[in-house]
């Protein structure tokens, strides 16, 4: 048994200890007193504190800064010395090496932004999966247990075949009989390639010229703090106008019926209602709104705080509906099913009718990647100030990929 796995375990059956101290108050009867409160507060706050150390060791991605990436030694010298001292100081061997071109066309690209001098930058292997993996520890949607990743070598539109042969099935067949037609209804959701930019970054030369500040983690961690920012809210809330198809959108455009909330006073005995609460009942509905076939794996997604409000609830038969995850490896769930964060949804009680929570197969929502990431480098811009700009562009859409009438995600809706 290895050091990690020990401590995995041991901080599990930590956590799980202070969460029953939690539910065993949670679940007396009548109002809690002041010190009851503090006393559940407490240790459901450290719960949070305990999961958050558990995630840290056992998460991959949690220690993405010191993973080690496979490249072309040569590329990622001549990025680094392009980073640190810009264009004039590569070998032409190694411009042609990091130039941005068409696949399809062999045309220079990026040409709006300036002339040819100006083009972006193919990224090294080394630099690109640590901006990858940096921006799927703040973006949900990207993490390879969620959504549906695919990445392309061009950014020409992509079809995504979909199929309902849901009213179709096998049937008894007489000898030397005719077998009737049953033809799949059959269609396609196109996925495009919207052009993002991290925004401007900028840099003193004098950071750039110490050897011993690490230029390229730097640069890589803010860009993809940024791209998880953008992607999330995107992925989320895009109108498909001009932007990607985000979940919400998708969702009410393929004809799913929100569940609207009633609230958890089914469970508290309070004066909670749908507005501003979560029930017991109104997980169970959402969860049965989605086909059978789609619950297979499915999770929910909701932002933090509605988390927060889930933990502090009992069902109808006083067990919680939070319960954390006891076997070192297996995630917390939310009424048995696993759940991921995502910041960029709605809050309980922020809107009226707020969509809260998102339940089903995300496997089913695609994202597209155009696979290669560019960056510029801006020299004369802020010369004045002694600095250097960078940017960085990538090709994304996303939509959910399903056939008419298929239910493979549903929400929950607050109620007005």
């Amino acid at each position: 048994m290895s050091t990690n796995y020990a401590e995995a375990k041991a901080l599990r059956e930590e956590r799980a200890a202070a969460h029953a101290t939690a539910i065993r108050i949670l679940g007396k009867r009548g109002p809690l007193t002041t010190e009851e409160r503090s006393t559940f507060d407490k240790a459901m706050a450290a719960v949070d504190h305990i999961g958050n150390k558990i995630a840290a060791l056992e998460n991959s991605n949690g220690n993405f800064t010191s993973r080690s990436f496979s490249g072309d030694p040569k590329r990622e010298l001549a990025f680094g010395r392009f980073l640190r001292h810009g264009k004039a100081s590569l070998e032409q061997t190694e411009q042609r090496m990091l130039e941005q071109r068409d696949v399809l066309e062999g045309a220079p690209m990026l040409t709006h932004v300036n002339t040819y001098s100006g083009l972006g930058f193919f990224v090294p292997t080394g630099f690109a999966n640590k901006v990858e993996q940096a921006t799927k520890y703040y973006a949900p949607f990207l993490s390879d247990d969620v959504c549906t990743v695919m990445s392309t070598a061009t950014g020409a539109p992509l079809p995504f075949p979909t199929s309902n042969d849901t009213s179709n099935s096998a049937v008894i067949v007489g000898e030397a009989q005719t077998v009737n037609e049953q033809d799949a209804t059959a269609s396609q959701v196109i996925l495009a390639s919207y052009k993002m930019s991290s925004g401007l970054v900028k840099a003193s030369i004098e950071l750039l010229q110490d050897s011993n500040f690490d230029i390229e983690k730097w640069l890589a961690d803010l860009f993809a703090i940024r791209w998880a920012r953008g992607l999330e809210n995107y992925f989320t809330n895009g109108t498909g106008s001009g932007q990607p198809t985000g979940i919400l959108t998708a969702i009410l455009a393929s004809g799913s019926t929100p569940i609207v909330a009633t609230g958890s006073a089914e469970s508290t005995g309070g004066a909670q209602t749908g507005a501003n609460s979560i029930g017991y009942s109104d997980l169970v509905n959402l969860e049965h709104s989605v086909d059978p076939t789609y619950r297979r794996g499915a999770k929910y997604m909701f932002h933090d705080q509605t988390l927060a409000a889930i933990k502090k609830i009992l069902d109808k038969y006083g067990r919680p509906l939070w319960t954390p995850g006891i076997a070192v490896g297996e995630p917390s769930t939310v009424n048995g099913y696993s759940y991921t964060i995502n910041q960029s949804m709605p809050q309980i009680g922020s809107v009226s009718e707020a969509v809260t929570v998102v339940f089903g197969d995300f496997s089913k929502f695609v994202i597209r990647k155009v696979q290669d990431l560019s960056v510029l480098r801006l020299d004369e811009v802020y010369a004045t100030s002694g600095e250097v700009g960078f940017l960085s562009f990538a090709r994304v859409d996303s939509n959910l990929v399903a056939a008419s009438g298929s239910t493979p995600l549903n929400t929950l809706q607050q109620h007005s």
